[in-house]
């Protein structure tokens, strides 16, 4: 029996994998143009439907709109003609406030770049199968790692920065790696252990500045002080380098997942655990490095702040950021090109949201919030889009990994 005729029809010439991890086959082929199309036309649809959905809370938002309502049936003019310039007004708002101008960009930029990154690291472990819900955690950890270092340490400038950006960076791979190590060697669900952590990187936060190490001399509030300007970020006008260590990063996530054997084991361990292990993959340590890495980039989304704008180390510090990213994974489908955009969509959602509030028709700044859960809520339904819009229907090309309660 010869088996030469057979090698024509295997797939090792275009998976170009040593032999036993092309046995389990748990890798996706890559994405051509043609599979791109229904995902950006359902995404597209998604932000058309919300934002109409939104014209319509504006317009009821409006005081000149609901005035208008009680002769409504004797003047239906004056109640579309008010309700259309609420709407036109309060856009025209969210565009020119988030991208109008460069200052305006710049803003954009900076408010986008820790959703960013944050929501990278969520990308990250979503492709290993894991559901990161402790951004927020690591981020804290982040920040009081970058901003001890920043404010506390006197070295020169340029290496100040390098040292309490990777202080950072380390601080949130540290919070993300308990969690991976209590995956791998306990079978703890990262859902359940992420949250705790979240708590807890909460309660050490409010330990720490309550210590004098990182407390504001000649101050009772439980705020540190700024970091040293050696330690900060350079800047052009409103935009600091932060920026482009976000845009970077992203760049390095690509290449880990698509182009490297790292990436390859994230996502065959993300598809099919098992298969992965019976390939000879070391399953516990891909878990642990994939929150490790997850950690990390959210520990440089708290940098951003931290030695972006000399934010203060507080107990608010770090917003929602964590949870945001959490979205922002979701909507960018976690791949990381789909992360970057909706980082910046709701980073100029957020600051067109304060235009909006500014603007002459007075809109509530909570519209910008409602717009991102619509715009959330139909992208992670896209059955409905396309059956509302008669759009034709695909499940090729899934990238959203994370297991269930059972994974």
């Amino acid at each position: 029996m010869s088996t030469e005729p057979k090698t024509q029809v295997t797939p090792e010439p275009e998976q170009e994998q040593p032999a036993p991890t092309g046995k389990a086959q748990p890798a996706r082929r890559p994405m051509a143009a043609a599979d791109w199309l229904p995902t950006v036309k359902t995404t597209l649809a998604a932000i058309v439907l919300a934002l109409l959905i939104g014209a319509v809370l504006i317009a009821l938002s409006s005081r000149d709109v609901i005035e208008s309502l009680p002769y409504f049936f004797s003047y239906p003019w004056d109640f579309f003609s008010r309700a259309g310039d609420a709407i036109g007004t309060s856009y025209w708002a969210l565009i020119t406030g988030s991208v109008g101008s460069a200052h305006a960009v710049g803003t954009t930029l900076v408010r986008s770049a820790p959703l960013i990154c944050a929501g990278l690291g969520v990308t990250l472990a979503f492709r290993a199968g894991l559901f990161n819900i402790g951004a927020q955690g690591q981020l804290v950890l982040g920040a009081l790692a970058a901003g001890y270092v920043g404010f506390t340490w006197d070295l020169p400038p340029g290496l100040h920065l390098l040292v309490a950006l990777v202080a950072g960076i380390l601080g949130g791979a540290l919070w993300g790696g308990i969690a991976g190590v209590l995956k791998a060697r306990t079978g703890a669900h990262e859902v359940i252990t992420t949250i705790m952590l979240n708590y807890l990187a909460a309660a050490v936060l409010i330990y720490a500045l309550g210590k004098n190490a990182f407390q504001r001399p000649g101050s009772d509030n439980t705020q540190s002080p700024p970091v040293f300007d050696s330690a900060t970020f350079p800047t052009i006008g409103n935009l600091h380098l932060g920026v482009v260590v976000a845009f970077l990063a992203a760049g390095l996530v690509w290449w880990i997942l698509n182009r490297s054997t790292l990436g390859f084991e994230l996502r065959a361990v993300g598809a099919n655990p098992d298969a992965s292990r019976t390939a000879g993959m070391n399953v516990p340590a891909v878990y642990t490095t994939a929150m490790v890495v997850a950690g990390g980039l959210a520990g440089l989304a708290a940098t951003m702040g931290i030695l972006g704008h000399h934010d203060s180390l507080s107990p608010t510090m770090a917003g929602s950021i964590g949870f945001d990213a959490i979205t922002v994974a979701l909507l960018g489908r976690a791949t990381p090109l789909g992360t970057v955009l909706a980082g910046l969509l709701f980073g100029a959602l957020s600051v067109g949201g304060v235009a909006m509030q500014a603007s002459a028709a007075s809109t509530p700044k909570e519209l910008t919030e409602v717009l991102q859960a619509l715009i959330v809520l139909f992208v992670a339904a896209p059955a409905l889009i396309q059956g509302m819009l008669r759009m034709k229907s695909t499940d090729e090309n899934k990238t959203v990994m994370a297991k269930g309660w059972g994974g």
